[in-house]
């Protein structure tokens, strides 16, 4: 295996790929059968859960394609990878959450108020995606929050979208065909009430990728890690500067490492080696370091004989 991972990073975005292939089969017979029932039942709800349901479809086919494209290796024009297209696959699943739901959102409002009798066998496909969409989504979280995927997470919670949205559809449903003269717009409602929900769902995913591109920094406790690895390496004095981008699904460092200005140029570069390979095999979520030497304003005697250590392998 490479310092920073390399293998396993392969078969993480293998995993990846496998689980959105999946989400991507399961989700087109649910969809399909979610608009198809609900058309023929007479429920507004239903279509539009299949509606969002075929959404999530092609955003798992999107994550499927993102992370095809990630795990290509770095190339003389992509010299960090192309871990980004990943998290660009997230922002696009985050629009076309926007569009659904807008789209969704926009049918309730202009439909006709007039109500229509609903078959009871539309509870049929609502009842099998529960079952289903709770296991992918559970999966998706859990794998995408192993293998830090931007696009598998916001796949996840796509899912749950189409979770909470079933569940809407399921309640409009059942107060109908409870009493279709008192709950006559409920149908039409949970419609509405689903186009809320991905609208809200949507607006959460794309600032969460866009952070992201933006280079913002992880948080506090990631950056302690990449310190402590850093810092455990002999003739490593202290840390003026460190920043973490994120390119896909992995971060790289930029790290300036305070040494004794006393040492040679070759010992300053043996140890900031060093540091380098520490933080890549010891913080799995970082895929390599830049490191700048920087002198230290309190140099160490001692740290000139570990310096010389090093460099003559001993």
């Amino acid at each position: 295996m490479l310092p920073g991972g390399g293998f396993a990073l392969d078969n993480e975005e293998s995993i990846g790929r496998r689980l959105a292939l999946i989400s991507v089969s399961v989700g087109a017979l649910l969809a399909a059968a979610k608009i198809l029932v609900g058309i023929k039942a007479g429920s507004t709800s239903v279509v539009s859960d299949g509606l969002e349901a075929a959404g999530d479809v092609l955003s798992s086919a999107i994550v499927y394609a993102g992370l095809w494209v990630a795990a290509k290796p770095p190339d003389r024009e992509h010299p960090y990878g192309h871990g980004r297209y990943e998290i660009l696959s997230g922002l696009a699943i985050g629009a076309m959450l926007l569009l659904t739901g807008s789209g969704i959102l926009w049918h309730g409002l202009t439909s006709s108020g007039e109500t229509s009798q609903i078959q009871a066998y539309a509870l049929y496909p609502l009842a099998a995606a529960v079952i289903i969409k709770t296991a992918l989504a559970t999966l998706k979280f859990r794998t995408g929050r192993r293998i830090a995927s931007t696009s598998l997470e916001a796949d996840a919670w796509h899912d749950l979208t189409d979770l909470l949205s079933t569940f809407v559809a399921s309640i409009a449903v059942l107060l109908t065909l409870t009493n279709p003269r008192r709950f006559g717009a409920a149908d039409r409602l949970g419609s509405m009430i689903i186009g809320l929900v991905i609208l809200f769902l949507s607006i959460r995913v794309v600032r969460r990728t866009i952070d992201q591109l933006v280079d913002t920094m992880p948080n506090a406790t990631k950056m302690v890690e990449i310190r402590k690895a850093a810092l455990s390496v002999p003739g490593a004095l202290g840390i003026e500067k460190c920043f973490a981008r994120r390119t896909g699904l992995k971060y790289h460092v930029d790290l300036h490492l305070e040494v004794d200005p006393g040492l040679t140029v070759r010992e300053s570069h043996e140890i900031a080696t060093r540091v380098r390979f520490a933080v890549t095999a010891n913080v799995r979520w970082v895929a390599d370091v830049l490191v700048h030497v920087e002198p230290s304003p309190f140099p160490v005697t001692a740290a000139r004989a570990g310096a010389a250590e090093i460099a003559h392998g001993k």
